[in-house]
């Protein structure tokens, strides 16, 4: 992971012409020296150096500026979620140091996206855009498409939320799921609706779309190039329990188009497919696989993470959808640098250097692997509630 700071980019002077210094003008650095000395500040300096006077301000919201900083400085920011601090959202580096706070409200999870912004919401049908460039934040409508108005599931709202960007239109669109009032009620289908943040007064409104056949984790989800992901629920999997046989396998993954606003055909994932449910113990492996399944991106590519109690993580790669097809990309021994009762391991980046980030949501911990090594250590800050991936510019302000 590149290390930020002065020797990090080529320093990068600016091709428009600045505003000149007024002259008799004492102590006032010349525009391009001025350029050149915050370039070499971080990003956190700076968001508080913009209170200084206007020209800083100006100067520093630049794209050009931005643009400039972001190359002298690389290495990826996340989005987090402290246990201890419900109301805000943080950016910070892989050194554990905060960067910018951002105002949010109380009681709402950090969707794990990977966006230019932060989408926070609440089991109870509230869902809050975040810019952190500028602070803002856009409520989105709780009240659910026409076609969904009357329904039980809406009217006594648990939801869940995905987000996500899709590639050809630059759109940032929002899926809402209503999902089952009761575990069990199998009757009551999961309803699916989409929002369009950045899609003008036209589009200001939940637009419903179909329903999938099974039912969908939908707070195991991943978004991948514009395609949300699903695994099956585990409600399949109570029903093995009492030997129920639905033929659902607990790798079955769903997906949904953000781009079309359409269900993609399922897939199977790599891990069932060589198991066999003869007999108690062949049975009850199988179960186990369902809370020991992750999904997650890494390097443009869908991930199934699939972590065995006291063994390893293994990562596979989907590399083809149409042909299911999957490469295992990572067999890592975890031994104690996991624990044996982590229910939700997500990998969340492979940095410049190799080393691959893993979140672990039990315990809140943000650790790091290094297969050179095969070593894990601890990024010291605060147990998260919830981690994400930030891919804006702090500098530059976002126009939704």
């Amino acid at each position: 992971m590149a290390s930020p700071g002065p020797s990090s980019a080529p320093a990068i002077r600016p091709t428009r012409r600045l505003a000149p210094a007024a002259p008799n003008a004492a102590g006032v650095l010349p525009p391009d020296l001025l350029f050149d000395v915050l370039l070499r500040l971080p990003a956190k300096e700076l968001c508080r150096l913009r209170a200084v006077c206007r020209s800083w301000r100006s100067l520093t919201s630049d794209p050009l500026f931005a643009g400039a900083h972001a190359a002298r400085h690389p290495g990826p920011l996340l989005l987090a979620k402290f246990r201890d601090d419900e109301a805000r959202v943080h950016v910070v580096d892989l050194s554990g140091s905060v960067v910018k706070r951002i105002a949010g409200p109380d009681g709402h999870e950090l969707l794990c996206t990977r966006l230019h912004l932060a989408c926070v919401a609440s089991k109870g049908n509230s869902c809050h855009v975040l810019d952190p460039a500028t602070g803002a934040a856009y409520a989105l409508p709780e009240s659910p498409a026409p076609e969904h108005v009357n329904h039980e599931n809406s009217r006594d709202p648990y939801t869940f939320f995905a987000s996500g960007r899709v590639a050809s239109t630059g759109e940032c669109k929002v899926l809402r799921v209503f999902n089952r009032t009761e575990f069990d009620a199998f009757d009551q289908q999961q309803l699916f609706e989409v929002f369009t943040i950045n899609g003008g007064v036209s589009n200001a409104q939940w637009r419903a779309r179909q329903s999938h056949y099974l039912f969908v984790e939908a707070n195991n989800a991943a978004v991948v190039g514009g395609v949300v992901y699903f695994l099956t629920d585990c409600a399949y999997d109570l029903m093995l329990f009492f030997g129920v046989n639905t033929g659902i396998h607990p790798d079955c993954i769903a997906s949904f188009d953000l781009g079309t606003e359409e269900w993609r055909r399922d897939i199977q994932g790599p891990i069932s497919s060589g198991l066999s449910m003869d007999g108690a113990n062949a049975t009850e492996e199988y179960r186990s696989i369902w809370h020991k399944l992750t999904l997650s991106e890494l390097k443009g590519s869908l991930v199934l993470a699939y972590h065995r109690r006291h063994q390893s993580l293994d990562l596979w790669l989907l590399t083809d959808f149409e042909r299911g097809l999957w490469v295992k990309e990572y067999s890592i021994q975890t031994e104690s640098a996991i624990p044996a009762d982590e229910y939700f391991v997500k990998p969340l980046l492979v940095s410049d250097d190799g080393r691959l980030v893993i979140f672990l949501a039990s315990t809140g911990l943000l650790l790091i692997y290094d297969p050179r090594t095969n070593s894990f250590s601890e990024v010291e800050m605060r147990r998260l509630d919830a981690v994400g991936l930030y891919t804006g510019n702090l500098l530059e302000f976002t126009r939704w």
